[in-house]
């Protein structure tokens, strides 16, 4: 008896160990858009949308778990009947609005060649 017991208590400590070694755990994998998003957001690029926007939701797909790092400003109010103080003190007409460090806007989606030249932010190949 003692030996069983000694023999699951070993199983479950390898089998433990192995879990911990392969386990992925907290560690979070860099998406392949995480520097340009980074770099947009660093060189005060502004992503101004709303959240029942198709075009909003083509750009917030282009960049993938990028997004996250991306200065986005949501405008529409949770009813989607209008838009936040914030935006309309900013402006903004059409989603969505990028609007870069110069107080250039642009009242689209844009593809990534865009954003790039607007920004000055490299591209990830």
């Amino acid at each position: 008896m003692k030996k069983l017991a000694i023999i699951i208590i070993l199983f479950v400590l390898t089998g433990t160990a192995i879990s911990a070694c392969t386990s992925t755990g907290n560690v979070t994998k860099e998406s392949k858009y995480d520097n340009f998003a980074k770099c947009l957001t660093e060189n005060g690029t502004k992503m101004y949308g709303a959240y029942w926007c198709s075009h909003c939701k083509n750009q917030k797909e282009m960049f993938g778990d990028s997004f996250k790092h991306i200065n986005y400003i949501e405008c529409s109010l949770p009813d989607g009947k209008g838009q936040t103080q914030e935006c309309n003190q900013a402006g903004i007409r059409r989603y969505p609005t990028w609007e870069f460090k110069d107080s250039k806007r642009v009242e689209r989606e844009l593809p990534f060649e865009q954003l790039s030249q607007y920004s000055g932010c490299e591209i990830p190949q």
